[in-house]
């Protein structure tokens, strides 16, 4: 089985969220139209707590872009975003959320990052996300979301390396780009781990 995975697409990642990705928006009507394809389609959802060390605001003197050391870990900081349960971490109404099947959760300890699906930045603790899929008969999976460059990557990089064949729809990504280039770069290195980018728009899954 073939499944969809929709990676973060969250208000605070839409313009006008904490952490707008631009263009961010546009992908939602292709989730919209993707979705009946596909027999599962899992969503992941960053929850952080609202002292998350990944906020720039946790950080005396810093700002956002900075990077920091955060339990042995480099640790770019954001802005205060997908804070659990505030309107930034829900989905945008313009989701179908109906035809979402499953919610996976991630970025829930305050000392570490989750910019995969699959497991936190250092891949201490699993989100349960790749059992979750095998139990379903899963082999294959399709990723589309937010952001190319950060949790697009890491999400189709980790389920690649997990052993499911994987395709980036690549209508469906939007990025962050904090320097000129980091979304070819991003499509590049899901390329040489082994993601086939899916770029014909036009057509159905």
């Amino acid at each position: 089985m073939r499944a969809l995975i929709l990676v973060d697409i969250q208000n605070d990642f839409l313009p006008g969220g904490a952490l707008g990705v631009t263009g961010g928006h546009e992908i939602v009507p292709v989730a919209n139209r993707v979705m009946p394809f596909y027999d599962l389609v899992v969503a992941t959802q960053d929850w952080h707590p609202a002292d998350h060390q990944s906020f720039a605001s946790q950080h005396a003197g810093r700002s956002v872009g900075e990077v920091v050391t955060v339990d042995g870990l480099e640790q770019i900081l954001w802005p205060d975003h997908c804070v659990e349960g505030t309107w930034g971490a829900e989905f945008p109404e313009d989701l179908d959320t109906a035809g979402i099947h499953h919610v996976v959760r991630k970025g829930t300890d305050r000392m570490i990052d989750s910019y995969s699906g699959f497991f936190d930045n250092d891949h201490r603790k699993s989100t349960g996300l790749a059992e979750f899929l095998r139990e379903q008969g899963v082999t294959a999976v399709d990723v589309m979301g937010l952001a190319t460059d950060y949790c697009v990557k890491h999400t189709a990089v980790d389920a690649a390396e997990l052993g499911f064949e994987v395709r980036l729809l690549l209508e469906g990504v939007r990025g962050v780009e904090l320097a000129p280039g980091d979304c070819d770069k991003a499509v590049g290195h899901m390329e040489d781990k082994g993601v086939t980018i899916h770029r014909e728009p036009e057509r159905t899954p």
